[in-house]
């Protein structure tokens, strides 16, 4: 009696905020390309637009990353499935924007620099810490289930998230070529309807980020109760069958 209650929560909360986020996506992409005005040829032109997506990508990195971290160090703290589930499935969400970021960039480089990549600062720390995210979910991926795996994955997990701060300051740190748009000593947004698509971009990357990773830690634990499930039902075989 109680089964079917219980997987109406699971089901309800996610599918709910899936469909926010999708609601908001199908707003945000129109008001973009048709609402704000194009940058100058300096800037990018109409590859600037890519703005409105990639640093709110990039924050849903530095979401995901805390994310994981927090799952980290509360598992190495006191190891349980769900916050080993929490921090695997955040670095998989950290790895998927960390790719958006990493992809959406050079495009609007190549128009605004001449080239796709540069060793700028701020890319090389961003790739960094893409690679540690990385290194977290082929670990956890293929690594194992045992004890030591696990906790080497979250050891990943808490030093991935110091590099993030890296990124944030590497521009005032290093200097290089990677613009400052709205952080301090930034150009700044010319037209309030540029900083309306970014905050709804903001906005959209956060649900959608959110919506990831409670979907990913609920199916990574499902997954570790069943085979804690089978290894039991195993055991038990064992003791009949002597």
């Amino acid at each position: 009696m109680s089964y079917r209650p219980l997987m109406s929560r699971n089901v309800i909360g996610p599918s709910v905020l899936l469909a926010v986020t999708a609601l908001l996506f199908s707003g945000l992409i129109p008001f973009v390309f048709l609402a704000t005005p194009a940058a100058q040829p300096v800037a990018g032109g109409l590859a600037q637009k890519v703005f409105y997506f990639h640093v709110p990508a990039a924050y849903a990195m530095y979401l995901a990353g805390t994310a994981c971290f927090v799952g980290s160090t509360f598992y190495l703290w006191r190891e349980s499935d769900g916050r080993d589930a929490v921090a695997r499935a955040a670095a998989e969400v950290a790895v998927v924007f960390g790719a958006m970021v990493l992809t959406s960039g050079p495009l609007w480089a190549k128009k605004a620099w001449g080239v796709y990549w540069t060793w700028d600062p701020r890319l090389t720390t961003a790739l960094l810490s893409w690679a540690v995210y990385v290194a977290v979910v082929l670990i956890r991926r293929f690594g194992g289930e045992g004890g030591a795996e696990r906790r080497f994955a979250a050891t990943l997990g808490v030093l991935g998230w110091f590099n993030l701060w890296l990124i944030h300051l590497s521009v005032q740190l290093w200097g290089g070529n990677h613009p400052t748009v709205i952080s301090s000593g930034g150009g700044g947004l010319a037209h309030p309807v540029m900083r309306i698509a970014l905050g709804f971009g903001f906005v959209a990357m956060t649900l959608l980020a959110a919506t990831l990773i409670w979907v990913r830690a609920r199916l990574h634990l499902q997954a570790d109760r069943l085979e804690h499930a089978e290894h039991q039902a195993i055991a038990a075989d064992l003791l009949v069958g002597e």
